[in-house]
């Protein structure tokens, strides 16, 4: 069995890479988590073929975690009503083996809580056998996204004899599937610990074939790595312009501009102008020229020399918005479109 997890860097083709590998004779299974990235996977893998060949399963997680995983096995028996994303009470406290623990009293099921319910009524054997029943190839998409219980799971049913690739950016985890308490509540926090966790899968780990982004510039690159700390290379020298503007009649006209995105840290939606928050700008290829809009805190690491010492995640938010450039990458305060908002 080939069974791996490929590193990339933002804009080096890791979704490409899994599409190009599909073909109209082996069966496969295609997962990613958001809703974003599935409409991204159906769309390339259209474009490939001409149509969706029914030998290609593609699910997000929480659908094929339930209607794949749990139904076939639990749904009549336990009478469930489906899934919720609202996070159970934290008290009363049930134990690992109370069904209150895993669902609503209207019996809707927790979606953090969802893999530890399957794995919890010894069902990861029958996953397993039930994947290698109906599919050849097992591709999991942005694998950074899995966190709590999630990961867990993945890595139980990453037992299943058959050809696997997992591919994903450490640095892009800017959601995670769900949380429960500290389930896992470290697993972004180094790289290294993380990519043993793989490997003790017996997952080959590749950082090499993904190393470099197609997307991004070489002077788009060279900021983040200096700038934001990510180290990210170009697959070429192509230039492009990286600078910091503040200017009041430049930043007004980059405002009326419907073919510079504006990437705004979060409201994006209160600003009336072509844009996406940092963190939801991610899988999105379609850009050229990007803004990206700093708050106060941001704009400090700026003048201060770079956002090496910012929080982790939104760090990894910041490097999202930039990576996602193919042309020039321009810097605003976001205090200058104060005038734009709305309440």
């Amino acid at each position: 069995m080939d069974k791996r997890v490929m590193f990339a860097v933002a804009g080096s083709g890791k979704t490409s890479r899994l599409v190009a590998a599909l073909d109209e004779t082996r069966r496969f299974l295609l997962v990613t988590y958001t809703d974003a990235n599935h409409h991204n996977l159906r769309t390339k893998v259209i474009e490939r073929f001409g149509y969706l060949p029914p030998n290609i399963a593609l699910y997000t997680y929480f659908r094929f975690l339930h209607s794949f995983c749990y139904r076939p096995f639990l749904r009549s028996k336990m009478d469930t009503r489906g899934v919720m994303f609202r996070l159970p009470p934290t008290f009363p406290r049930y134990g690992l083996t109370d069904d209150r623990r895993y669902m609503s009293s209207d019996r809707r099921l927790y979606a953090n809580r969802l893999a530890k319910f399957i794995e919890q009524s010894g069902l990861i054997d029958a996953v397993v056998a039930r994947m290698e029943k109906y599919f050849d190839v097992f591709f999991v998409d942005e694998v950074q996204d899995f966190a709590g219980h999630d990961f867990n799971f993945l890595m139980a049913i990453s037992a299943a004899r058959m050809n696997m690739t997992f591919v994903g950016d450490f640095y892009q985890h800017t959601f995670d599937t769900s949380r429960d308490g500290n389930v896992n509540a470290s697993l972004h926090n180094d790289y290294r610990t993380y990519k043993e966790r793989f490997k003790r899968a017996k997952l080959e780990v590749d950082t090499d074939s993904l190393k470099k982004s197609r997307r991004c510039s070489k002077s788009v690159c060279d900021f983040i790595t200096q700038r934001i700390g990510i180290e990210i290379e170009a697959h070429d020298d192509r230039p492009s312009v990286v600078r910091f503007e503040d200017d009041a009649a430049a930043v007004a006209a980059i405002y009326d501009d419907p073919g510079t995105v504006k990437l705004f840290y979060d409201e994006h939606h209160k600003y009336g102008c072509f844009s996406q928050n940092w963190g939801a700008s991610k899988g999105i290829d379609r850009y050229q020229d990007v803004c990206v809009v700093l708050n106060p805190g941001s704009v400090k690491a700026w003048h201060g020399g770079g956002f090496r010492g910012i929080n982790a995640k939104t760090r990894n938010k910041l490097y999202v918005a930039c990576s996602r450039a193919r042309g020039n990458l321009t810097f605003i305060p976001e205090s200058l479109l104060k005038a734009y908002k709305r309440s």
